[in-house]
């Protein structure tokens, strides 16, 4: 006697989680990009500082480096969605008033940590805590797109220039030159140089800073040594500034042609930020042989 077997028919396999949670960062993305164009007015402010400024003209880097952190960071495997969207909903509720008043005193840096925290939103409402941890990287270095607001630039820069003023004048007597100080100023015989606003650093210490704290994401160092690179933004900074006045000094002591001093002035400026940099690799060159990493061996 035959035996007749019956085949059960064959059911469409559900989507895998991985799916899933691909679809769900597409749609997180998508918000996203309603998020910049809502935000738009503001980022156009921020784009003339970052076109027109050239100690805020890494604010264009800094998008890229943290979808550049999303994308080296990206583990569609390991990260497990957990929506909560009631809490992100909420949270971009709260944030329309905040915007509300951001735009009521035309503060922008406000409106910015509007920006980033409805990013937060986002996150938390497509994939809850572990997307929220996943991007808060990348979300937290978006702080560095930002210009300073003015009050802190005023009170900050001060004694900023003050610093920058001081050491100066030591390193250009200490190089020879007669120079004195008078207050932000700087007397080399009849050579007069002003440590203006401009001058004080500040800025280009929020640019070192954006460098430092990448180069930290990036390095696969110990905490030790991430520690000391982020505590050395500062004298950095200043001693970058410090070598660029006193070039300035130098040069404009022994140069009297106003065109080539003014080529010398900005070209300088611009010198900062390799400066700055090589200073870092010093950094990390001599601290890779001071600790000793047991990973390393």
């Amino acid at each position: 006697m035959s035996s007749v077997s019956f085949a059960s028919p064959t059911l469409p396999a559900p989507a895998s989680a991985s799916v899933k949670s691909r679809i769900a960062i597409w749609q997180g993305a998508a918000l996203a990009a309603v998020l910049g164009w809502a935000y738009l007015p503001m980022l156009s402010v921020f784009a003339d500082k970052w076109l027109n400024d050239p100690q805020y003209s890494h604010g264009l880097l800094v998008p890229f480096f943290s979808a550049f952190l999303l994308w080296r960071g990206w583990k569609s495997d390991a990260l497990v969605l957990k929506p909560l969207p009631v809490l992100g909903c909420a949270i971009l509720v709260a944030i329309l008033a905040m915007r509300a008043v951001a735009g009521a005193l035309l503060f922008y840096q406000l409106d910015a940590a509007s920006l980033l925290l409805a990013l937060v939103a986002v996150s938390l409402a497509v994939g809850g805590i572990p997307l929220a941890k996943f991007t808060a990287p990348a979300i937290a270095f978006l702080v560095f797109m930002v210009p300073l607001p003015y009050e802190l630039e005023r009170n900050v820069g001060s004694p900023l220039k003050v610093i920058a003023t001081v050491c100066s004048t030591f390193l250009l007597q200490t190089l020879g030159l007669p120079a004195i100080r008078d207050g932000n100023l700087i007397l080399i015989d009849d050579v007069r140089i002003g440590v203006v606003d401009a001058c004080s650093g500040l800025k280009m210490m929020v640019t070192f800073a954006a460098f430092s704290v990448g180069a930290v994401l990036m390095m696969q160092r110990s905490r030790f040594e991430k520690l000391m690179v982020l505590l050395g933004i500062i004298p950095i900074a200043i001693l970058t500034n410090v070598l660029r006045i006193a070039a300035t000094g130098v040069s404009f002591a022994n140069i009297t042609d106003e065109g080539t001093r003014a080529f010398l002035h900005d070209g300088y400026g611009y010198m900062m930020i390799f400066i700055g940099l090589a200073l870092l690799a010093l950094e990390l060159w001599v601290l890779k042989r001071l600790v000793v990493d047991p990973s390393r061996t």
